[in-house]
């Protein structure tokens, strides 16, 4: 049997028994996202008992992942998010959608919270390039619009940007 390969960098997620549950909604959300291994627990341990999920592999938008079932000692926060650079409007859309909707919030400046509590962070291209414009005055009004949002509108951002 062969050894399997093992990601020189992975994220590790803490969970309170939700990894599985997280890493499936994560695979079925993000492209380029999959559940790769669940691994149970091969004896008892503080959270769980023998038997139990205790670790999922698993990837998001093409980036390793780890899900640990640890226990409630630990809780995700907005010092680690995940972003992900979204192509237009209607995929921005979708991936808000998808996290707001399924019991997450949303925060400020295309940032939300899916229901586990992890911060992601939906950007669309346009708005990198936008507040990086090369005149600084464009790039301010960019930014200033993007300060007054919850989920990033393109148009609007692009019509900043212009003046």
């Amino acid at each position: 049997m062969a050894k399997q390969m093992i990601s020189k960098n992975t994220i590790c997620l803490w969970h309170d028994g939700t990894a599985l549950d997280a890493a499936q909604f994560y695979a079925s959300t993000f492209p380029d996202s999959a559940v790769k291994a669940v691994h149970l627990a091969p004896g008892d341990y503080p959270s769980g008992k023998q038997g139990d999920v205790l670790t999922v592999e698993f990837s998001v938008a093409g980036i390793p992942c780890l899900g640990l079932n640890g226990g409630p000692a630990f809780s995700h926060s907005e010092a680690f998010s995940f972003q992900i650079a979204t192509e237009d409007q209607a995929e921005t859309d979708r991936l808000w959608a998808a996290i707001v909707d399924n019991g997450g919030q949303e925060s400020a400046c295309g940032w939300c919270k899916d229901k586990w509590g992890l911060s992601w962070q939906i950007t669309p291209r346009a708005l990198i390039e936008a507040i990086s414009d090369p005149d600084p005055a464009a790039a301010k009004r960019a930014f200033e619009a993007m300060m007054q949002m919850t989920k990033i509108n393109i148009a609007t951002i692009e019509a900043a940007r212009r003046g």
